[in-house]
């Protein structure tokens, strides 16, 4: 499964990473490298709650242009 993350560093310079396909499915890092490995693990545990709660496992993103 591929997945679209963001990852955006906060004002104490952490950096957060979240995937918009599973709702409240967010974690952080000292480095962005280190927030790509953590919400590596932050989605297989969502999407092993989704699966136990019987929750599809994502919700539908869209890219759309704007001007």
């Amino acid at each position: 499964m591929r997945l679209e993350i963001t990852i955006q560093q906060d004002e104490d310079g952490m950096f957060i990473a979240e995937c918009p396909a599973i709702p409240g499915c967010v974690s952080q890092g000292a480095t962005a490298e280190a927030a790509t490995t953590n919400i590596r693990d932050a989605i297989d545990a969502c999407l092993d709650v989704r699966r136990a709660q019987g929750l599809p496992l994502t919700i539908e993103t869209r890219q759309i242009e704007v001007e």
